[in-house]
């Protein structure tokens, strides 16, 4: 039986990227060694890891002055690293969600954190402070997490704002064309739509940090700069960072960015509709705050008590990793640009037949 991963992260990868890293870990690059057990500094690892670096650089556009880092840690690591690099006193986060909401309570180790946030109405919609003028002029940069995993909402286009600002596009990186030049700083974790779970993309602009070491202590290791020097400074996640390789040639093949955004966008539509639609069952957030790579859903008041059948029946038909988070329960199908159309229908059509039923 054919499996449909609408997983959150970990998350699908396309299957002529699994079979070029299967093929590597047998045998990297004619090597007669496992990509597994090579050198890091090895010359063969050193061109993958420039190759990544330089074709992440083309796929998004990143205009002159800005470096690519792929790291470790995790986005969870960013949180801290980030503030530790910018936050001289005061910074703005939006808190749009768990992640944005974990990113800002670090923050507040470093300096003053003001935050504008959905979280009283169960971050239903996104707060957008900048479309009414209310972000401050003495902020040292503005965060925003740009897709909301756990609760279903995104911002899809790049806010113009005075002061720096930090983006967190763990779970939407290549799913639409990105004005990288408006942000001192992009990262995530990589294992929604590049790479299994290890390595951390950072997109950072060159000039933005090593203007705060006078008055803080930071380890060498969580100085962005240490890296634009030595992109080997540490042993990288090595095995990931081929795999992200191997995913960003297989966009580039695709058509690149633009090309993603419009699978994405009818992907998701076709799934929304059918949401709206079905009686069964209705979404979680304000229609015109809608994510695109988790679509987030519950069955409908009077249906609640079928909640663990329609799972049971979901999965037994092949839908794999479609509950809710934990902390908000529910269905949530996660669409990253490596689930094919033909998943989507399939589970289009589960939820057709489930409401026939019932």
């Amino acid at each position: 039986m054919k499996k449909h991963n609408f997983s959150a992260g970990p998350s699908i990868l396309d299957e002529s990227v699994i079979r070029d890293a299967a093929g590597a870990v047998l045998n990297y690059q004619g090597t007669g060694l496992s990509i597994l057990e090579v050198s890091h500094r090895a010359k063969e690892f050193s061109a993958t890891m420039e190759e990544a670096r330089n074709l992440m650089k083309e796929l998004l556009d990143v205009p002159e002055g800005y470096e690519v880092l792929f790291l470790g840690g995790g986005a969870s690591l960013q949180f801290a690293q980030v503030p530790m690099n910018l936050l001289k006193k005061k910074a703005a986060y939006v808190d749009s969600g768990t992640w944005a909401n974990k990113a800002a309570k670090e923050a507040k180790a470093f300096g003053e954190v003001i935050t504008f946030s959905s979280k009283e109405d169960n971050y239903i919609w996104y707060p957008k402070p900048w479309e009414k003028n209310e972000v401050p002029d003495d902020i040292d940069y503005l965060h925003i997490t740009t897709n909301n995993t756990v609760y279903g909402t995104e911002l899809r286009y790049d806010p113009d704002v005075k002061v720096r600002l930090v983006g967190d596009m763990s779970s939407d990186i290549f799913t639409r064309p990105v004005d990288v030049s408006k942000y001192d700083l992009i990262y995530g974790g990589a294992q929604k739509n590049i790479a299994p779970a290890g390595v951390t993309f950072v997109i950072v602009r060159r000039d933005a940090v090593g203007h705060i070491e006078d008055n803080r202590i930071i380890p060498t290791m969580l100085k962005y700069d240490v890296h634009f020097k030595d992109s080997m400074y540490n042993t990288p996640p090595v095995f990931p960072v081929y795999v992200a390789l191997q995913t960003m040639k297989w966009y580039k093949e695709l058509g690149g960015v633009k090309v993603l955004e419009q699978m994405n966008l009818e992907k998701a539509g076709m799934l929304y509709d059918e949401i709206d639609r079905n009686r069964l069952f209705r979404g979680t957030v304000n229609a015109e705050d809608r994510s695109i790579m988790n679509v987030c859903f519950v069955l409908n008041d009077e249906y609640k008590e079928l909640e663990q059948e329609f799972y049971d029946f979901a999965v037994s038909r092949g839908a794999y990793s479609f509950k809710g988070h934990r902390s908000v329960g529910g269905f949530r199908a996660s669409l990253y640009n490596a689930l094919p159309k033909s998943s989507v229908q399939f589970f289009i059509d589960l939820m057709k037949e489930f409401e026939r039923k019932h």
